[in-house]
């Protein structure tokens, strides 16, 4: 297992831990995600300056190749010509370029185990991500049908006095209303029946003050019977 594999599995571990205490599970994730997108980022940068090593590698592999072979044909062609000196010379040559072939080579080979790993810790960092960023999406979802329902609770049983507020509010005000109504109606009430009651005493009055001047006409016709 690679030192990255353990290094994840050690945050894995530790994002489970926190994921059990906290209360807001969505931001542990964005957290754990942030950091997994640096480590992606950061391989991928890896992985190219890898991939740019080995390339190079492969570069100095293929020419001390290529030299190596041009160092042969020049022996044999010396040999060819009874030029023993210059032949060995140009075998010396070859061994060296020999020996820097077979180096670049055994340094390029290491490379690509090296770009092969990074390419696997690329496939499981980016597959990680994607499985915690869906799951993240699922818990996000989760949380906020729970707020809402939390609003709905806190309307409908922890704000049920409050509720039957607002519903008592308008029949009280209607209440008041009907009291009121009723208040006018009763004054409007008492002043007809005032003004009944002063038209009665009016034509009460008229009926006395007509009784009494008929009284008083047949008391003076009396009167003047009696003086002849």
């Amino acid at each position: 297992m690679s030192l990255i594999r353990r290094v994840r599995d050690i945050t894995v571990a530790t994002l489970n831990e926190r994921l059990e205490k906290a209360e807001d599970p969505v931001k542990m994730i964005d957290q754990f995600l942030w950091s997994t997108r640096e480590d992606i980022i950061q391989t991928e940068r890896l992985y190219q300056q890898y991939t740019s090593h080995s390339n190079h590698l492969k570069m100095q592999w293929l020419q001390a190749e290529q030299q190596r072979e041009k160092r042969e044909q020049q022996a044999i062609t010396a040999l060819k010509a009874g030029e023993e000196n210059l032949a060995r010379l140009a075998l010396q040559e070859k061994a060296s370029h020999d020996q820097r072939a077979a180096q670049y080579k055994e340094l390029y080979e290491q490379g690509r185990q090296s770009i092969t790993d990074l390419e696997e810790q690329l496939r499981e960092l980016r597959s990680e991500y994607q499985t915690v960023y869906d799951k993240r999406e699922y818990y996000a979802a989760r949380m906020e049908s729970l707020r809402l329902q939390q609003r709905m609770n806190a309307r409908y049983s922890g704000g049920h006095g409050a509720g039957q507020g607002h519903a008592q509010q308008p029949e009280g005000m209607f209440r008041r209303i009907d009291d009121r109504i009723t208040d006018m109606e009763l004054e409007a009430k008492s002043m007809r029946d005032l003004r009944r009651a002063g038209q009665q005493f009016l034509v009460q009055a008229g009926t006395s003050v007509q009784s009494l001047i008929e009284s008083e006409l047949q008391q003076l016709k009396r009167k003047l019977e009696k003086e002849g």
